[in-house]
């Protein structure tokens, strides 16, 4: 359960701190995207830095329960699968992005995944 407390004061802030990023700035986030999706090497790094960090919750909290914990759990192998993908598809994926990067909906569908998500994890990491 440590594990499990620990990781989520870990990723709930930074959730809540990407989203809250994504609302005050969002015209500099798309041109951010757009920034990256260019580049095939950002995205193979990007995989790189998502594969070690998906990796790394999988190894220590691996733990299929009903309750919060599973949360954590899936967001590393979202992460170890994301990295993967971009490793090993990363143009393809470039050219996925782009067409994703003018989606208003799936812009705000993100930010409230992880507003609460981030929400939830910060308050079962402090307060729960």
């Amino acid at each position: 359960m440590q594990t499990s407390i620990f990781l989520a004061r870990l990723l709930g802030p930074a959730m809540l701190v990407i989203a809250t990023g994504l609302i005050v700035n969002r015209a500099s986030y798309r041109a951010l995207v757009r920034e990256f999706i260019a580049s095939p090497a950002l995205i193979y790094i990007a995989g790189l830095l998502a594969l070690v960090a998906g990796l790394a919750i999988v190894l220590t909290h691996n733990v299929w329960v009903m309750g919060w914990p599973v949360i954590i759990t899936l967001f590393g192998w979202a992460s170890l699968i994301g990295g993967i993908l971009r490793i090993v598809f990363s143009t393809s994926l470039a050219r996925f992005a782009e067409r994703m990067a003018d989606n208003q909906a799936l812009l705000i569908g993100a930010v409230a995944f992880y507003l609460v998500l981030g929400a939830w994890l910060t308050y079962a990491g402090y307060f729960a």
